[in-house]
């Protein structure tokens, strides 16, 4: 594999759309078959393509995880790997993956209900790439010192601009 792109981008309705792409050789890469959206736990133990997103203030944060077989997982923490849950508060999300042979590419789509829609949001971008021989990589736009630690504060790195309201005048 050579690369991996991110877009994020956070719709006029209060959605996050997120575009993963990896390019090289994609033969090479263990994909799970398309299955259906359904919520799975576990999913980082093999391909996957992952964000942390939170509000600029505060501790809290969510992790969405999206698989090639369209399953997802999004999980609440109120602070650095405490007090995980199940977020409720994030709708299914629409999962397209499109396979070519020199690129993968997934898009997700999904509304979160628990950040402020007026108020930046900062993003940790991340994927976690199996190979078919069993190696694995673990990619972010910054890692901390040490073992890659996606939850951790120093990877929220991007940060996406508010939802601007509209108005009428009369």
């Amino acid at each position: 594999m050579a690369a991996i792109a991110v877009e994020a981008l956070r719709q006029d309705s209060g959605r996050l759309r997120l575009t993963y792409e990896v390019i090289g050789r994609i033969d090479g890469l263990r994909l799970a078959p398309l299955d259906g959206p359904q919520r799975r736990d576990g999913l980082w133990r093999t391909t996957c393509f992952e964000a942390f997103v939170r509000a600029t203030t505060g501790t809290a944060y969510y992790e969405l995880n999206f698989a090639p077989s369209s399953a997802w997982a999004a999980y609440r923490f109120q602070a650095y790997r405490e007090g995980m849950q199940v977020a409720q508060d994030v709708s299914p999300p629409r999962i397209e993956p499109r396979v070519a042979r020199d690129r993968f590419a997934l898009h997700a789509s999904l509304a979160i209900g628990g950040l402020p829609r007026h108020e930046p949001w900062q993003l940790g971008i991340a994927a976690v790439i199996e190979e078919l021989d069993g190696g694995m990589s673990y990619w972010a736009l910054a890692h901390p010192p040490g073992k890659p630690d996606f939850h951790h504060a120093d990877g929220f790195t991007a940060t996406l601009p508010p939802v601007l309201g509209t108005t009428s005048s009369k």
